[in-house]
């Protein structure tokens, strides 16, 4: 089976680290829940959305080493190859932030996945089962060209574009459960440890 997977807050949590960046930089007053969510609202009703677009390029780009992997996914990485899949990261975003310093956004989540995603010492997944496209329409045409069996994403309008190739089971990863009473046709994944048996179901 060749599983595609998501990226960024799908593979890749930024919760405690885009709070603690906006800490660090001083732009919270008061409490703020820690989770990114919580801080780009807080950002945006003082009026800062082009500061919050420059601390996401900080967070993508020279930070983005600090941030975790949601819990979970390095056992389910193991255990999908164990079992002979394939798996495959296939991701969209722009290769530099869409404001201040041009940070190579990709080459920082490709060292990311170097460091982050380790079997047995040596890094899980080959260079040539990772993408990075720019846009959305590219992403989807990469998950075709490779032909992904499953793909799980944590963007709804991503699995239920009509460019998804049909044939491709769709799981949403939402582990916050934002859309437990929605989008009923999509299997949801709340824990990455739920996911093999998801498969087997």
């Amino acid at each position: 089976m060749h599983i595609g997977l998501d990226f960024d807050n799908t593979i890749v949590s930024y919760d405690s680290l885009v709070h603690r960046v906006a800490e660090e930089q001083g732009l919270l007053t008061g409490p703020v829940a820690r989770n990114k969510v919580a801080v780009r609202d807080h950002l945006r009703a003082k009026g800062l959305e082009q500061t919050w677009i420059e601390l996401q390029g900080t967070i993508y780009g020279p930070r983005m080493e600090d941030a975790t992997a949601f819990p979970g996914f390095l056992d389910f990485v193991d255990a999908a190859l164990a079992a002979g899949h394939v798996v495959s990261i296939v991701s969209h975003k722009t290769i530099h932030p869409f404001a201040g310093p041009p940070y190579d956004l990709h080459a920082s989540a490709r060292r990311w996945i170097a460091t982050h995603i380790m079997r047995n010492g040596l890094p899980a997944l080959p260079t040539d089962r990772i993408f990075f496209e720019t846009t959305k329409p590219a992403k989807l045409a990469r998950i075709d060209a490779i032909g992904c069996d499953v793909f799980v994403d944590d963007l709804p309008e991503i699995l239920l574009d009509p460019a998804m190739p049909a044939t491709v089971r769709k799981l949403l990863f939402d582990p916050e459960s934002h859309y437990i009473d929605t989008y009923p046709g999509l299997t949801k994944i709340a824990r990455w440890s739920d996911l093999l048996g998801a498969l087997d179901a």
